[in-house]
């Protein structure tokens, strides 16, 4: 980020702080017109908590719709990525619960009691640890996707964000429904429906994307039998692996391995 003096300046219903020529931030409701704006933004918008609505954070192209004030941090793509976050495609909206210690920053950034150059000194170092710390939480995987209805609680997500830790490290083994349920505290029909909605895939989808990607390397990197790949990555049988195998590569293990050697 620049090493500039802040700038502040108000319009409407909307409040900026000029971070740097890579962010601004900026409070309240409606449009961006005549705030400084980053080349290429990505908008990190910061629900928090109004009106019933769960506190939230969405990472995106565009600003949120919607009647509530909020708090957006509108950065430039290219420090987005150099802090080490994650920039969003066209159609990728991301979006996580936002935990208490990124609301309480949001919060003291919006409700600073200072005044005059205090005040503008505050909140843009508020903006630039409130921007460190959400990419910080969300590529260490500590954030919680919502739901895609938003109907799952912060805990419930956090629950499913366990279950889904057990799959890909744990999927060689032989997890069953209930016993992920047990682990992750969820019942069976909440951690069958709520692993959907949040990840798009069903859990015996998930175990099987993980076991068969493992046995393609092995195919490819090992010399080992056919039959001692399937069983080495979680599957009873041979059979049962090779049906799965097909189904995910559209060749049989024995076809996949001939053409990886043959390339």
């Amino acid at each position: 980020m620049g090493q500039k003096l802040p700038g502040a300046g108000v319009a409407g219903t909307i409040e900026w702080i000029e971070v740097s020529p890579e962010m601004t931030t900026i409070l309240g409701r409606g449009a961006f017109a005549q705030a400084p704006l980053p080349l290429d933004p990505v908008v990190l918008s910061f629900d928090l908590g109004a009106a019933g609505a769960p506190p939230s954070v969405r990472i995106g192209l565009r600003a949120v719709a919607g009647e509530a004030d909020r708090l957006f941090l509108v950065v430039a793509r290219a420090a987005l990525i150099r802090l080490g976050g994650r920039a969003p495609g066209r159609e990728d909206g991301l979006g996580y619960h936002l935990p208490s210690e990124l609301r309480a920053i949001a919060l003291a950034l919006r409700d600073c009691p200072l005044s005059g150059e205090s005040r503008d000194v505050y909140r843009l170092a508020k903006s630039i640890e409130l921007l460190c710390e959400t990419i910080r939480l969300v590529r260490e995987g500590a954030a919680a996707p919502l739901a895609s209805d938003g109907g799952l609680s912060a805990a419930d997500t956090g629950r499913l964000m366990v279950a889904r830790r057990m799959i890909d490290e744990r999927w060689q083994e032989k997890l069953t429904l209930p016993a992920i349920a047990r682990a992750c505290g969820l019942n069976r029909a909440k951690l069958t429906g709520g692993f959907k909605d949040l990840f798009g895939c069903t859990i015996a989808e998930a175990l099987a994307e993980r076991r068969l990607a493992q046995a393609g390397r092995m195919l490819l990197t090992t010399d080992q039998p056919v039959s001692s790949v399937g069983y080495a990555n979680g599957y009873l049988n041979n059979a049962s692996c090779a049906r799965a195998f097909s189904r995910r590569y559209g060749v049989t293990p024995s076809t996949f391995r001939a053409c990886g050697v043959a390339a």
